[in-house]
């Protein structure tokens, strides 16, 4: 029920992606009479790959996340998590409000032995494909054995769904120089290159997260949330300028319509909502976050990021990783 759109892109977005996928089944959470209603204007029903879980509550994008877990008991969101904790789903994916997706995972899922503290995890486009960045809000303030676990989850979850044997962890700072950055940030540094079981190749650059030099990001929660929204603006600045571009005069459209397959190929690869779809790293389930404003493709790719996930059992390798890091007296 949550995000900028509601029932009108999550519906039929479920519908796409139970067509694409005959092996996947999904509970729709919200509104019964709505999510009925919505169902038959796209001439569906109820069967036994799609089934309705009645909510009465929905939390606003702007509800503080304090409030919506005291008081929102029967929210689409907080009905959707307890599907998960009761086993009832695999997964649950929401674009509702961020803070309250993270408040109730964490509260109803707990998280797994060894880690302080869930991270967003997400994909964004490199010129050598694609890399993995944490932590994108869910910490503003993290200390440097948070951002250790950060990696160690990061690079798990690569691992499986990417089949990378060693992925690359980067530590996004202001510089590549040793001496560059704050006191964590140089912490954080001497505990990953000291691991002995990640693949730590160095300092990354905000400008390094897009070259493709690393397969993981790892950030604090503020610094990634912001080097996100920035990459996300300047995609649609891009878009925006090369239809203007296009747009001006006789020849200029002309140009346009004879490079349209080469500028529809980098809509593709820029456009954030090929990449919808971030993950709730470290808690005792799978919680997927699409993005509040996706259409009906970006919220159907974040149903099939949870699916990779269910796929690879991606909690229970990271608890796997985590329980022997603490073995090794690596983690405390």
């Amino acid at each position: 029920m949550g995000g900028d759109h509601g029932p009108r892109v999550t519906v039929p977005a479920s519908l796409r992606a139970l067509k694409r996928h005959p092996n996947l089944s999904l509970i729709l959470v919200g509104d019964e009479h709505k999510l009925k209603r919505y169902l038959k204007s796209l001439r569906a029903s109820q069967s036994d790959r799609l089934k309705i879980r009645h909510a009465s509550e929905l939390v606003a994008m702007d509800e503080l996340p304090s409030h919506a877990l005291r008081n929102k008991k029967d929210s689409s969101m907080r009905v959707a998590v307890n599907l998960v904790k009761a086993g009832e789903a695999q997964a649950c994916v929401s674009a509702g409000n961020t803070g309250a997706l993270m408040a109730t995972a964490r509260y109803v899922l707990k998280t797994l032995p060894g880690i302080d503290r869930p991270a967003i995890i997400t994909v964004l486009p490199t010129v050598e494909g694609k890399t993995r960045v944490l932590d994108l809000g869910a910490n503003i303030d993290s200390h440097a054995e948070t951002l250790f676990q950060f990696a160690v989850m990061g690079s798990v979850l690569v691992q499986a769904v990417e089949n990378i044997d060693n992925p690359k962890v980067g530590l996004l700072n202001i510089g590549v120089e040793e001496m560059k950055g704050n006191e964590q940030i140089k912490l954080t540094a001497q505990l990953l290159a000291n691991s002995g079981v990640l693949n730590y190749t160095g300092f990354v650059e905000g400008d390094g997260i897009f070259s493709g030099v690393v397969d993981v990001v790892v950030c604090d929660g503020l610094i990634g949330n912001i080097a996100l929204k920035a990459s996300e603006g300047l995609a649609k600045l891009i878009l925006h300028e090369f239809k203007k571009a296009f747009a001006r005069n006789f020849l200029t459209k002309l140009i346009g319509l004879l490079t349209y397959p080469i500028l529809k190929s980098t809509q593709r690869q820029v456009d954030p909502a090929s990449y919808n779809g971030a993950s709730l790293l470290g808690l005792n389930g799978i919680v997927i976050k699409s993005h509040g404003s996706a259409k009906r493709k970006g919220f159907e790719y974040a149903i099939e990021e949870a699916m990779l996930e269910v796929q690879y059992n991606v909690p229970q390798l990271i608890g796997e990783k985590v329980a022997y890091l603490l073995s090794e007296g690596q983690m405390t």
